[in-house]
């Protein structure tokens, strides 16, 4: 019987784009020529590269993004520029006449992680230079069309510009000197992940310092053009230095992240070692779209909107809190804002590097459960007002919150391998988009009721009434964490008899199961998943004989 094909121009149109879609996420292969190659192996004047160069252009890179967390400092002069201002006679205090720009920030971030996941793949077939120039571009327009919005108080100009097209460039930014640290340093994954991610938490504390003498000495739309040109300029210098490492490449003993080489535009001239090489570590090239769709990274995106919540719906408001719930004045809020911040670096940095001894499931635990447990006591903490109480619980969630986006990447090489960590980075941070911004909405909608209803800003209520779902989604969030393993090894070893679970404690392997608890040694692990490997490899062997029998076994 003759198979029907559809002729319905619309079902045929949509048919293509479904399958656009599949080979988008299916081929991330970065392919480069010979030449290439070699000429990677320097900078520029002939300047030998080293990985070690990586980290300070990843962490200025990334502190030009980490710019769009100190957004906030432009919501009042970008309101009062283009809608004017109103005066309180009682206080003598001027006020913008409406509040707009704050929607910039959310449009942003919701752009941010859309880009971040569209334009991973795309990031792993041209490589993290290319992207990050890309990114920076775009982040670059952002910025000169949001100055013209400014100019022309043309509110929805600026929302198209820094809010789509700034975000957008960002989240493509973001992912770019991650991905490739990530292939760097397999010895060092999470202080490299660590490292990168922390400038982005630098820069939210260093550049919200600019705009506001910038703007008194050149004016609020030019301040726009001078960031733009200034982020553009180094973001260009610090790309040129984003590389990945050849193929083949080992560091301390360590097999590297490789790509295929086409050797004279033959694409099969390492076919042979490429094979062995999936054999030896069946996640260095998996598929992007098995891996996104597998039961453990769908785990993982609920365990990262888990960690987010937190972070970006209550701290958001910690200004506030500050002075309104326990009566400081302005300057203490905005100085407890800025330690906060360092605090947010600071976990980033800390719980990625530990990571790579306690192991990167150990320190989501840690992190996941504290936020759990400051969530449920955040709540009658403030309700007695208990100032230090609350300073102390908000900087290890602050921690905590900032730990969680310095282990993901190395979390995420170690359960499905480096191939794709651009594009499943790119992915799971649409978690932090909906957190931010599918939160921020529903925060802001159940604080501005409880004001409605009759309760005051400094009533602790109105605080305490949105804590109570943030902490049902970080509890979310800590149970199904608790079913993720930890790397390929823990995905992929078939399960003992009578097995349960499995977690690692200090890297080595612990089976919870009818026979109790029981310690796996690393020369057992190793031992088992070797004899894994050769099944696989015989079993595809034995599939590729009965799919070609006229080649004969090999």
């Amino acid at each position: 019987m003759a198979t029907q094909t559809s002729t319905n121009p619309e079902s045929q149109s949509s048919n293509a784009i479904v399958r656009a879609i599949h080979r988008h996420y299916s081929d991330t292969t970065y392919h480069r020529t010979a030449e290439t190659i070699e000429r990677e192996k320097t900078l520029m004047f002939n300047i030998p590269f080293n990985r070690w160069a990586m980290f300070p252009t990843a962490f200025i890179f990334q502190a030009i993004c980490g710019s769009l967390y100190a957004w906030s400092v432009f919501n009042d002069p970008i309101d009062s520029f283009i809608y004017g201002s109103v005066t309180n006679a009682a206080t003598g205090k001027s006020t913008p006449a409406a509040h707009n720009a704050a929607v910039t920030f959310y449009i942003a971030v919701g752009c941010f992680g859309l880009s971040a996941a569209a334009n991973g793949p795309w990031l792993e077939r041209h490589g993290p230079k290319l992207a990050a120039i890309v990114g920076a571009t775009i982040f670059f327009l952002g910025n000169m069309i949001a100055a013209i919005g400014i100019y022309t108080r043309i509110i929805a100009l600026l929302y198209f510009g820094y809010g789509v097209l700034g975000g957008a460039g960002l989240g493509l930014c973001y992912i770019s000197p991650v991905s490739a640290l990530q292939k760097w340093f397999p010895d060092r994954r999470g202080l490299a992940a660590g490292f990168a991610v922390c400038g982005f938490g630098a820069g939210s504390i260093v550049l919200a310092k600019i705009p506001q003498p910038l703007t008194a000495a050149v004016g609020l739309p030019l301040t726009f053009v001078v960031l733009g040109c200034a982020y553009f300029a180094a973001m260009l210098a610090c790309a040129v230095v984003f590389r990945v490492p050849p193929p083949n490449f080992q560091v301390n003993g360590m097999d590297m992240y490789r790509n295929k080489v086409d050797k004279n535009g033959d694409p099969e001239a390492n076919a042979s070692e490429k094979a062995a090489q999936d054999y030896k570590d069946p996640g260095a090239n998996m598929v992007l779209s098995d891996a996104i769709f597998s039961t453990e990274y769908r785990i993982m995106y609920i365990m990262m909107l888990g960690n987010s919540i937190a972070g970006l719906v209550f701290l958001s408001r910690l200004a506030n809190i500050i002075k309104d719930i326990f009566n400081k004045d302005e300057a203490t809020a905005a100085t407890i804002v800025a330690i906060n911040g360092g605090f947010n670096l600071a976990g980033r940095l800390f719980f990625s590097t530990v990571s790579d001894r306690l192991g990167r499931k150990n320190s989501f635990f840690v992190m996941l459960l504290s936020q759990v447990v400051i969530l449920a006591s955040l709540p009658t903490i403030m309700e007695k007002r208990v100032y230090w109480a609350f300073l102390l619980v908000i900087w290890i969630l602050t921690s905590c919150y900032g730990g969680g986006f310095g282990c993901i990447p190395a979390f995420l090489c170690d359960m499905f391998g480096p191939s794709n960590i651009g594009a499943m980075h790119g992915i799971i941070l649409t978690a932090w988009s909906l957190a931010g911004v599918g939160g921020g909405l529903l925060f802001t909608e159940v604080y501005n009721h409880m004001l409605a209803t009759g309760y005051t800003v400094k009533d602790p209520t109105v605080y305490s009434a949105n804590l109570h779902w943030v902490l049902a989604v970080a509890c979310v969030g800590f149970f199904f964490f608790l079913f993720v393993s930890t790397n390929i090894h823990d995905r992929l070893l078939p399960k003992a008899k009578g097995e349960f679970t499995r977690l690692r404690v200090f890297g080595r392997l612990v089976r919870i199961g009818s026979f109790g608890v029981r310690f796996v040694s690393k020369a057992d692990e190793d031992a088992e998943w070797e004899a894994y490997v050769d099944k696989r490899r015989a079993e595809d062997q034995t599939a590729r004989s009965a799919a070609s029998p006229e080649v004969g076994s090999y």
